[in-house]
């Protein structure tokens, strides 16, 4: 947490508590919890279908890139360019892996860094917009990205893409076919909300949950709000480099159309359905929403429409996402 120490503001636990009272705090997975991701994640071996893995694959990669939206969000702002940070992360993976040669671990790395100083560049320059302004201004800078994208074929394929990207290997093991990926996609997921438990439990943590609650107060008690909203900007956009690597190496082509404002809005949509106050909010928005398209495919000309009228009536019903359903005679708070 170097970068934190950088950024944030010492936070003593006594002002963060203050600050956060009667937020949602994080709390520990119960057992029952670990016990019913874990036969979640074993799902997709006891089908063993080719398709199954599939969309658990992408259920996995969206899980990843809509918990770190999820960052952005605690901290009191709302990004429609993630999915083309994300797009950053994937293209830096695959000019390490494809063009330089390099393994698959350090095209990874590469990703997470490349996406995570773009988006400290960016923040250093728009986060002084708050609010609708600060949503547009991301707006324009992820379609920017996109034409920059289109732009300069000779090094990104421009509208024809990527192509023959290698899988992901680890060690002289090649993940080639789905059952193999999926195990390594599930694996990272779990570390990803793994260490997204120990972050909103540590004093950094409490400084985003504390600025997105109450700004002003955060502000007075020696919290910079802004530099908090950098800091979660950045932390967000690492790990949507991640989960864009995972994705090129996954599907093997990537192109700007890939990662376009559908995508960004997409995440945003998981987000909120799942619950964004939550741990486990990006998963089960992931979970929800990543396989809904396929129900509706069959009422192509309707698709949008059903799409809509299922988000509505969960908005409707639960405001504070899936993951905020209460139990009857149990309290619960968010992690």
């Amino acid at each position: 947490m170097e970068m934190s120490k950088a950024i944030l503001p010492p936070v003593s636990p006594a002002a963060a508590q203050t600050l956060i009272r009667g937020a949602a705090a994080p709390q520990p997975l119960g057992a029952a919890s670990l016990l019913g991701l874990a036969a979640l994640a074993c799902v997709p071996f006891f089908l063993n279908q080719a398709f199954t893995y599939h969309l658990a694959i992408f259920i996995c990669i969206n899980a990843i890139v809509v918990t770190s939206l999820s960052v952005l969000a605690r901290a009191g702002q709302i990004s429609l360019c993630h999915g083309a940070l994300a797009g950053v992360g994937a293209y830096a993976s695959v000019f390490c892996v494809k063009g330089l040669g390099l393994p698959f671990v350090v095209g990874v790395a590469a990703a997470m860094i490349a996406a995570g100083c773009v988006a400290y560049l960016l923040g250093r320059i728009v986060l002084r917009l708050q609010g609708v302004y600060f949503v547009l201004v991301t707006f324009a800078f992820g379609e920017l990205l996109r034409l920059v994208l289109l732009e300069f074929g000779d090094v990104t394929g421009g509208a024809n893409g990527i192509t023959n990207i290698p899988p992901a290997s680890i060690a002289g093991y090649v993940f080639s076919d789905k059952a193999a990926f999926y195990a390594l996609a599930a694996v990272v997921t779990i570390g990803v909300l793994a260490f997204f438990r120990w972050f909103y439990a540590s004093p950094a943590g409490e400084a985003v949950d504390a600025v997105g609650e109450n700004p002003a107060l955060a502000e007075s008690s020696g919290i910079g709000v802004r530099r908090t909203q950098l800091f979660a900007f950045t932390l967000a956009s690492v790990f949507a480099g991640l989960g864009g690597a995972l994705l090129a190496h996954y599907v093997g082509y990537i192109s700007p159309e890939s990662f376009n404002m559908h995508l960004s809005v997409a995440l945003i949509i998981m987000m909120v359905v799942g619950g964004r106050r939550y741990l486990l909010g990006g998963l089960v928005g992931a979970l929800v929403m990543t396989p809904l398209p396929e129900f509706f495919r069959g009422a192509v000309e309707s698709q949008d429409i059903l799409y809509g009228v299922a988000l509505i009536l969960m908005l409707r019903f639960l405001p504070q996402g899936l993951a905020g359903m209460r139990l009857p005679g149990k309290k619960r708070k968010s992690a």
